[in-house]
């Protein structure tokens, strides 16, 4: 995750609930954020305090799904693709933008805050398989899966985890 500051609250808004999209150069090893129009199927996840819903997902390598993520819960969420060990990672940058106040229990905050006087440098929630969604919104992301792997989705706002709120996600051939 890169961190970076100079977003404005309201273009943050906008940021968690417009889709992801990146270009091809932009992928991790088991996949890449794509357009929507070419997503091949649709999958509802919803978010709720604290769960996931579906908690596991079938995927084929190759197919490009898009992610319709529904917050029904009152605390703001992630859906996260990744590795096991990606997720802890970025479990300890997301404790940092919330110890830093930035990162709410309901949102993201920039008001007044000097996230390079607080050695953090900038920051920005700006990984291309994670999206934030804000409680009562819906945000996307739409993934082409590259290669079969067993993945996790889930929710890397502190404790949301370690709390039950991951998932499985098995690509298959």
């Amino acid at each position: 995750m890169r961190i970076r500051s100079g977003l404005s609250l309201a273009g943050c808004w906008l940021a968690l609930s417009m889709p992801v999209m990146a270009s091809p150069a932009h992928q991790l090893d088991f996949g890449h954020p794509a357009p929507a129009a070419s997503a091949t199927r649709t999958v509802e996840v919803d978010m709720s305090d604290i769960a996931f819903s579906p908690k596991s997902l079938d995927v084929k390598a190759g197919e490009t799904v898009r992610f319709v993520l529904v917050n029904k819960g009152q605390l703001l969420h992630e859906f996260n693709l990744g590795h096991a060990a990606m997720h802890v990672e970025h479990q300890k940058e997301m404790l940092d933008m919330q110890q830093s106040g930035m990162l709410t229990p309901t949102g993201m905050s920039h008001a007044g805050m000097d996230h390079s006087a607080m050695g953090h440098g900038a920051m920005k929630h700006d990984d291309l398989n994670s999206v934030l969604v804000a409680p009562g919104k819906t945000a996307e992301l739409i993934w082409t899966f590259t290669k079969t792997d067993n993945l996790e989705f889930a929710c890397n706002v502190p404790g949301h985890y370690q709390a039950g709120m991951v998932g499985t996600v098995k690509i298959a051939p």
